[in-house]
C-alpha cells in the first residue's frame, strides 16, 4: 500500500459535524459585494498613520533626487490612489521609489527633469507590457542576492549623498564622488544643518524605544513624523537662517516633454527604471503578504475573532497597476513610483483590512499639497535629508546579509553591492548575475569523488551532482580500478545528467562482462533502480528520516543501475514471493537498513555526545507525555535531541488518576513515571500532547455500553472523564487558533489534554513541586496533517480560564512576543513548541 495517501479530511470533517449535530454560534460574516468601496475605521486610522509618515518620507525623497519638491507629493498621492484601487496586494502603500533614488538623480543631471518625466512614462508602460504578459513571476527568480545587494548598494548611495546635505553641502554626481570629497565638506563644517541632521537621526533611532507608559503613548506617533516635527521646532526658534523646504507654486509645475537624447541611452534609462521599481515593487508585495499572513494567525488576546484573511497577492496585476501608477505619475510631473516596504509595513501593522487605507492615504496627501504649503515649508532640508539617509542605511539590511552568509552567496551579494556603488545600478546587477552565474557553474563542477578498498571490495563515492563537467575525473578513477571488480558505487546527489550516466553504464557493462560484481546505492545503502513513480512523489531526499511504505518491496535484483536525470530514489522490483514470507522479509530488511544507515551517517555525528551522557546520566528538562500513535515524532515536532525530553507514549495519551482501581483496574506503569520524571530525574515542566485523528478518541466515541472487556478497553476506560468533560454542560468547548474544533473527534482530542492535566495534578509528587512552585504544566496539541503545534493557555490549563483555548505556535515565535503568548510560560531550555 502506498503512503501517500490523499488527505481529503475536509468532507469527512463536514459529515461528522453534522452526525454530531455540531453548530458553530456564530456564523461567518457573508463576503462585500463587488464594486462597493468600504472604509472601516481600521483602514481610516491606518491611512492617517501611512500619511504621517508618507509626507515626509515623500519630500526627503525628492531632495535627494534634486527634483521639484511637489513631485514627491504628486507621486504619493498617485501612487496610494492609482496603485491602491488598481493593485494587486490591497495592503501594498506605492509612492516615491527609494530604490531608484540613485538613478532618477542622474537622470535628472543628465536630461533634465521634463525628460525624466517621460522616461518615467515609458517604464510605466512597459511594466503594463510586462504585467500582460504574466512575467511578474519571472522577475522574483533573480538570485536574492543580487536583488538584496542591489537595493543595500543603492542604500550605501542615498546615505552617502544626504551626509552631504546634512552637513549643510551639495551632493556630487556619484557614490564615489561622494565618499571622496566627504573630507573636503567636513573641512569647511557649519553647526547649524549637522545639528539638526543629528537631532532627527536620534529621535528616528530612540522613538521608537521609548520605554514605559509615556514611550507606548508617544509610540502611537510615526517616529517619522515626530523626528521632523521637533527638528523643525528646534530649528525654528534656534537656527532661523537655516536651508528650508521652497515648494513653489503650482502654476509653475513642470510637466513631462518629449524625450531628447540618444535613443540607446534613453531605451536603458527606461529599462532601468522599469526594473528596479518592479524589483522593489514585487519583493515589497511578497512582504506584506508574509506581514498579513502573520497578523491573521494571531489570536487576539481578549479572545475575539482575528484580523479578517487578507487575499494574498496577484503580481502581475500589482505589475500592471504600478506600470499605471507610473504613467499617470510621469504624465503630471511626479516621481517614478514603486511599493514601499517601509509604508506598507506601517500600514499592515496599524490594522488596515483593505485597499480603502491606501487609497485614502493618497487623498490625504494630496489635500496637506494643496491646503498646508505654508507648514511644510518650515522643515528644514537637513531633517529631511537625515530622514532620508536613515532610510538608505536601513536597505543594507544585517538580516539580509546574515541569509545570503548563510547559503554562501555572500560573494554574489558582495559583487552586486561593489558595481552599484562604484559603476551604476544596471551594471551592478549585471555583475552581481556574472558572478551568479560563475558561483553556480564552480558548484556544479564541484563534485568529490573517492574511492577506497576494504577486503577486496572497492567503494567508489561520489559526492555531489554527476554532470558533464565532472566525467573526465569521474572516467579516471573508475578506469584506475581492476578488471571483474567487485565494487559499491555510493552516489549522493540529486541529479545526474546523461554524459554521466553513460559513463557509469559503459563501466558497469565492461566489468560485469568480466565477471565483477557492481552495485548502486544512495547514500542511505539503499539500492538505486529506477526513479519513482508518481506513486511514490511523496518521498523526498531532504528529509533526514523517511517515509518507508515508498519502498514497500525489496528489490529482487541484485544488480542495478542508475537513470540519468533522476532524483536518486529507489524503486523496487515486482515480487513474487508469498505475502506473509515477502512481509517478514521487508520488514527485517528495514530495520537493517534503518540501523546500517543510522552506523554510518548519523552515529559518528552524535557518538561524543551519547558517550558525554553514558558518563555523566541522563538530565532532562521536561517529561513529555504523548499517543503512541507512529505519526507522531516527538523528537522532529520539538526539535530536541539525546537526553532533553523524557518521554513517555501510550495509547491515547492517558494519564490514570492516582491509585485508579475497581472496574477500571490497576495500572501504574504510567505513574511510575511520572514519580521517577518528578522525584528522581527532577524535571522542570511536564507536557502533555495530544493530537489530530487520534484513534482512542475515536474508539471511545464508537464505543457501545457492551464493548468487550479486551485489555485495549481497559485501558481506554481511562479517557471516559475526557468524554464526560466534553458532552457537559459546566465545560466550555475548546477553542483551536481562535475557532472552534472541526468536529467531534478533534473536540475531543483537546477535551482529553485538559482532562488528563487534571489527573496529572493529582499525583502526589507533581502536587507537591506545583505548589513548591518548581514544575510547570503544558497542554499541547500537534495537527499531523497541518504539521502545526498549538499550546493550551495557562488559564485553561490550571483551571481557573473560561475557556479551553489552544494558541497556534508560529514560526520564529518567542514566548511572550504574540498575542496571547504571555499566557504561555515556557521553561528556560525546553523544546516544547520550538
Amino acid at each position: 500500500m502506498s503512503a501517500c495517501v490523499r488527505n481529503d479530511h475536509t468532507s469527512r470533517s463536514s459529515r461528522a459535524s453534522r452526525a454530531w449535530g455540531f453548530k458553530r454560534p456564530h456564523s461567518p460574516p457573508p463576503p462585500p459585494r463587488r464594486g462597493r468601496f468600504r472604509v472601516s475605521g481600521a483602514d481610516l486610522s491606518a491611512s492617517i498613520t501611512v500619511f504621517l509618515i508618507a509626507v515626509p518620507m515623500s519630500l526627503g525623497l525628492a531632495v535627494a533626487m534634486d527634483a521639484p519638491l511637489a513631485a514627491g507629493l504628486v507621486s504619493a498621492a498617485i501612487g496610494g490612489i492609482v496603485a491602491g484601487l488598481l493593485g494587486g496586494t490591497p495592503l501594498q502603500v506605492s509612492g516615491p521609489s527609494a530604490g531608484l533614488t540613485v538613478v532618477t538623480a542622474e537622470l535628472i543631471q543628465i536630461y533634465g527633469w521634463r525628460t525624466t518625466c517621460a522616461i518615467t512614462i515609458g517604464a510605466g508602460l512597459l511594466q503594463i507590457l510586462l504585467g500582460s504578459l504574466r512575467a511578474a513571476r519571472s522577475a522574483l527568480a533573480v538570485s536574492p542576492a543580487i536583488v538584496h545587494g542591489t537595493l543595500a548598494g543603492i542604500g550605501v548611495a542615498i546615505a552617502l549623498a544626504q551626509l552631504h546635505i546634512v552637513l549643510g553641502g551639495t551632493p556630487q554626481s556619484s557614490a564615489l564622488d561622494n565618499a571622496l570629497s566627504l573630507p573636503a565638506r567636513l573641512a569647511q563644517f557649519e553647526p547649524a544643518a549637522p545639528l539638526i541632521g543629528a537631532l532627527t537621526i536620534a529621535l528616528l533611532v530612540v522613538w521608537p524605544r521609548l520605554p514605559g507608559r509615556i514611550g507606548t503613548s508617544l509610540g502611537r506617533v510615526p517616529a517619522a513624523l515626530a523626528a521632523v516635527v521637533v527638528a523643525t521646532t528646534v530649528a525654528t526658534m534656534a537656527t532661523p537662517g537655516i536651508v528650508r523646504v521652497d515648494l513653489p507654486s503650482w502654476r509653475s509645475h513642470a510637466l513631462p516633454e518629449l524625450p531628447q537624447g540618444p535613443i540607446a541611452a534613453l531605451a536603458t534609462a527606461v529599462f532601468t527604471v522599469m526594473l528596479v521599481a518592479s524589483l522593489e515593487s514585487l519583493l515589497a508585495a511578497v512582504s506584506v503578504d508574509k506581514l498579513a499572513a502573520e497578523r491573521s494567525a494571531d489570536t487576539p488576546k481578549d479572545g475575539s475573532a482575528p484580523p479578517a484573511h487578507v487575499k494574498r497577492s496577484d503580481l502581475d496585476r500589482e505589475l500592471r497597476a504600478q506600470g499605471v501608477a507610473n504613467a499617470v505619475s510621469g504624465l503630471a510631473g511626479g516621481l517614478p513610483v514603486s511599493g514601499g516596504a517601509v509604508r506598507s509595513s506601517a500600514n499592515v501593522r496599524a490594522g488596515a483590512t483593505s485597499r480603502a487605507s491606501t487609497v485614502l492615504h493618497g487623498v490625504w496627501v494630496l489635500l496637506a499639497a494643496i491646503l498646508l504649503v505654508t507648514a511644510l515649508e518650515l522643515i528644514p532640508l537637513a531633517a529631511l535629508a537625515a530622514l532620508v539617509m536613515v532610510v538608505g542605511i536601513q536597505m543594507v539590511s544585517f538580516a539580509h546579509i546574515r541569509k545570503v552568509h548563510r547559503h554562501r552567496e555572500f560573494l554574489v551579494y558582495g559583487a552586486t553591492i561593489s558595481g552599484v556603488i562604484l559603476a551604476g545600478v544596471l551594471e551592478g546587477v549585471a555583475i552581481g548575475i556574472v558572478v551568479a552565474v560563475g558561483v553556480a557553474l564552480h558548484r556544479l563542477a564541484r563534485t568529490r569523488i573517492t574511492v577506497t578498498e576494504q577486503d577486496g571490495r572497492y567503494l567508489v563515492a561520489a559526492r555531489g551532482q554527476l554532470t558533464f563537467l565532472a566525467v573526465p575525473r569521474l572516467s579516471r578513477l573508475l578506469g584506475q580500478l581492476p578488471q571483474g571488480v567487485d565494487a559499491v558505487v555510493e552516489l549522493d546527489g540529486f541529479f545526474m545528467d546523461h554524459a554521466a550516466y553513460e559513463t557509469i553504464q559503459d563501466w558497469y557493462a565492461a566489468q560485469t562482462a568480466l565477471g565483477g560484481r557492481i552495485e548502486f546505492t544512495g547514500r542511505s545503502g539503499g539500492r538505486i533502480a529506477e526513479p519513482a513513480s508518481a506513486s511514490h512523489s511523496c518521498c523526498r531526499p531532504w528529509t533526514p528520516w523517511r517515509n518507508h511504505h515508498c519502498h514497500d518491496r525489496a528489490p529482487d535484483v541484485a544488480h542495478t543501475t542508475p537513470v540519468p536525470g533522476s532524483h536518486l530514489v529507489s524503486k523496487a522490483a515486482p515480487s513474487t514471493t508469498p505475502r506473509s514470507s515477502a512481509g517478514r522479509r521487508h520488514g527485517t530488511h528495514r530495520l537493517l537498513s534503518g540501523l546500517s544507515s543510522f552506523q554510518r551517517t548519523t552515529a559518528p555525528l552524535v557518538r561524543g555526545e551519547l558517550a558525554r551522557l553514558a558518563a555523566e546520566g541522563q538530565r532532562p528538562s521536561q517529561l513529555f507525555l504523548t499517543c503512541a500513535d507512529s505519526r507522531l515524532v516527538t523528537s522532529m515536532i520539538t526539535a530536541s535531541g539525546p537526553g532533553d525530553l523524557f518521554t513517555v507514549r501510550n495509547v491515547g495519551n492517558l494519564v490514570p488518576p492516582p491509585d485508579t482501581g475497581g472496574a477500571t483496574g490497576n495500572d501504574d506503569s504510567v505513574a511510575a513515571a511520572i514519580e521517577y520524571a518528578v522525584d528522581v530525574l527532577e524535571v522542570e515542566s511536564i507536557t502533555v500532547c495530544g493530537h489530530s485523528g487520534c484513534g482512542a478518541m475515536q474508539a471511545l466515541l464508537g464505543a457501545a455500553s457492551e464493548t468487550p472487556r479486551t485489555p485495549l478497553w481497559r485501558w481506554l476506560r481511562h479517557g471516559l472523564p475526557s468524554l464526560e468533560r466534553m458532552r457537559s454542560r459546566h465545560h466550555s468547548w475548546a477553542r483551536i487558533a481562535g475557532r472552534l474544533p472541526t468536529d467531534a473527534v478533534e473536540q475531543l482530542c483537546l477535551t482529553n489534554v485538559v482532562q488528563q492535566l487534571e489527573h496529572l495534578r493529582a499525583h502526589e509528587s507533581v502536587a507537591r513541586r506545583l505548589a513548591a512552585g518548581t514544575l510547570q504544566l503544558h497542554g499541547m496539541y500537534f495537527h499531523v496533517g497541518e504539521a502545526q503545534a498549538y499550546l493550551l493557555t495557562e488559564g485553561a490549563s490550571s483551571g481557573t480560564g473560561p475557556d479551553e483555548v489552544f494558541v497556534r505556535v508560529a514560526p520564529g515565535s518567542v514566548w511572550g512576543a504574540e498575542p496571547g503568548a504571555e499566557a504561555l510560560h515556557a521553561t528556560p531550555g525546553t523544546a516544547v513548541g520550538a
